[in-house]
């Protein structure tokens, strides 16, 4: 029983990115197709202002509260170039 209930509450939401690849990232010269090679398919896409965002996001959790995640927010121009990123984590 108790086995089981550990197990149930755990979980992750969002996809595993490598964060390490945020440096090969610059504003105003890295494009769309670029982020892709280098991060995958992004877990949310929308639009901010008119601009294209992507979301890069992984969030581990678990009863015990020692849960990580990882957030990468990109904004990108009418041309599909990086206009800002941020990262974050905890």
């Amino acid at each position: 029983m108790f086995c089981w209930f550990g197990i149930s509450a755990c979980g992750t939401t969002g996809h595993k990115f490598d964060e390490s690849q945020f440096g090969a990232i610059v504003n105003g010269e890295t494009r769309q197709a670029e982020v892709l090679q280098l991060l995958g398919d992004p877990y949310q896409k929308g639009v901010e202002n008119g601009s294209a965002v992507w979301i890069y996001e992984y969030n581990r959790f678990n009863l015990f509260g020692n849960g990580t995640s990882k957030d990468l927010y990109i904004v990108f121009d009418d041309k599909g170039t990086v206009e800002s990123h941020q990262f974050m984590s905890n």
